[in-house]
């Protein structure tokens, strides 16, 4: 928390194929050691290989299709009340919903065992596109535990 007032979000520069301030956002998150062509020739590979799989030509469609689908709606906080820690369920806000999101599909993505990251990434994003894969399963996995917990959401964070 900065003592000299509100610091400023910095605008972020859309990239060069799509035009999308989201796509520079996953590059951002998808680079190492801050090697950003290789982190965004891996993504444009990515999308070029699931596109030609879904045989669908709008590469930049696709992806925020995977990006809405692996995001979470709800989401659970700890809170202390009286000695006891309590789980409660809040809603997740936009931009904490995309960055989950895109956290969850690069963990899962890495964790892969196909041979490159641009194939792990697109098998990924494919897997969200059918329902299927870990980054699905960790969205249900943090949905249900929001939906046990629906007891203490009268409780504010």
């Amino acid at each position: 928390m900065p003592r000299r007032g509100h610091v400023s979000k910095r605008e972020l520069t859309p990239d060069s194929v799509y035009n999308s301030k989201l796509v520079t956002r996953f590059i951002n998150n998808l680079m190492l050691c801050g090697k950003k062509s290789i982190g965004s020739r891996i993504f444009y590979d990515a999308v070029e290989m699931l596109s030609k799989k879904r045989k669908d030509d709008n590469g930049l469609e696709l992806f925020k299709k995977v990006v809405d689908g692996a995001k979470p709606i709800v989401e659970v906080r700890s809170k202390r009340v009286g000695g006891a820690n309590y789980q409660v369920p809040i809603e997740v806000k936009p931009d904490r919903a995309v960055a989950l999101a895109f956290r969850w599909i690069l963990k899962h993505s890495r964790a892969r065992k196909e041979k490159s990251m641009a194939d792990r990434l697109s098998g990924e994003f494919d897997d969200i596109l059918n329902n299927t894969g870990a980054t699905m399963k960790k969205r249900d996995e943090v949905h249900r535990m929001a939906d046990a917990n629906k007891a203490f959401a009268h409780f504010k964070v």
